[in-house]
């Protein structure tokens, strides 16, 4: 069980953000979701989140362009992020992204919490 981890959601798929906050919210995070980067950027200032499961293609603000903003500030830069992408080649696109963790879509759920919560508890 998470104690008050902090999960933020950015993903343009509005199924996928629900079903997540869903899930991640029965395994006992507090979550947020955004829609694209710059959605998450907003977030992201107004409450820091502890972990940030991010998908890299999304329209408006990609997740490459989103994390580049986020390592232009000390405070932000150091949150740990999971990549959720169906991206082709993900291990090898993702790399310059420092990553936590890289999770392939489709993905499967109990994986996926369990990624989490090994990044969560190490962060």
């Amino acid at each position: 069980m998470a104690e008050h981890r902090r999960v933020l959601v950015v993903d343009d798929d509005e199924v996928i953000r629900g079903f997540l906050r869903e899930a991640l919210e029965d395994d006992g995070y507090e979550v947020r979701a955004a829609g694209d980067g710059r959605e998450a950027l907003g977030v992201v200032e107004r409450w820091h989140p502890d972990l940030i499961l991010l998908d890299l293609m999304m329209p408006e603000m990609d997740g490459w362009t989103f994390r580049a903003e986020l390592r232009r500030h000390p405070d932000l830069a150091e949150i740990p992020v999971i990549v959720l992408s169906a991206v082709r080649d993900l291990g090898a696109r993702a790399a310059a992204l420092e990553a936590a963790a890289l999770v392939a879509k489709p993905f499967d759920l109990d994986r996926l919490l369990e990624t989490i919560g090994r990044v969560a508890r190490a962060g």
